[in-house]
């Protein structure tokens, strides 16, 4: 099954429209919501009147620019981001000042979720992938049993073996844990249609998931052109609320 999954909805006016769009057309499955974002509130009641399934995309490293935010959040998501921010590899150390910060900042985003859309988040992943980051993982702040995204799959070659290793025993314990697909892949670079037909083909042995980001223009004129229609004719799609169990 293929799961192709946009990123960042109610983040601004045109990357919701955008995303709306190319659900209406077929090019996606499904969608990540930002809550706290300018047109979080508005991409909530499109989504809904078009039936988009949807999942938390947990923001712990943009600016909230949402109307009326709490303060208390406002400060902790504050203090969070400008850690992450500080570099990449601030994500792979886990900070205990932090600990009440980031549980804070995750439960006011899933509580804003189910306000917004009237219902729990389908699946869970982050922005920049933060949802990964080693305070979420080694505090197991986001509850056992939900369908999280694992880290980006990739081959022998594609990342130093440090790298590939690290991501490896992280989704061991993902997997153990939570509701995952087999596979996760970004659709970018948009221009190698050899790569996607690759990752397309495997979605019909396995559960993968497909990342694109309509809100970026190239993205999102590949995803309504006749080349990525013709990839995915043929394929089975699906969201990740036909995962019910992890896959053996």
């Amino acid at each position: 099954m293929l799961i192709v999954n946009a990123d960042d909805l109610g983040r601004a006016a045109e990357v919701t429209d955008n995303i709306i769009a190319c659900f209406r057309r077929g090019r996606i499955t499904s969608a990540s919501a930002m809550v706290f974002m300018s047109d979080s509130e508005r991409a909530s009641e499109l989504a809904a009147a078009a039936r988009l399934e949807s999942g938390l995309h947990l923001n712990l490293d943009l600016p909230l620019d949402g109307p009326d935010l709490p303060p208390l959040l406002r400060d902790h998501h504050g203090r969070v981001a400008e850690y992450l921010r500080r570099g990449k590899w601030k994500q792979l150390l886990y900070n205990p000042s932090l600990k009440k910060g980031f549980r804070y900042v995750f439960e006011a985003q899933y509580d804003e979720y189910c306000r917004l859309f009237g219902r729990e988040p389908v699946q869970i992943d982050g922005h920049d992938h933060m949802h990964l980051c080693m305070n979420m993982v080694a505090d197991r702040i986001i509850p056992p049993g939900k369908r999280v995204r694992r880290n980006l799959s990739f081959a022998r070659g594609q990342r130093n073996f440090v790298n590939r290793l690290y991501r490896r025993l992280v989704d061991a314990w993902l997997v153990r844990r939570y509701i995952c697909v087999d596979a996760f892949f970004s659709i970018e670079p948009v221009w190698n249609l050899r790569r996607q037909e690759r990752i397309v083909q495997r979605a019909h042995s396995c559960n993968v998931e497909l990342m694109v980001h309509p809100g970026l223009r190239e993205e999102y004129e590949h995803l309504l052109s006749p080349a990525y229609e013709a990839l995915i004719q043929g394929v089975p799609m699906g969201t990740y609320r036909m995962l019910s169990k992890p896959s053996d």
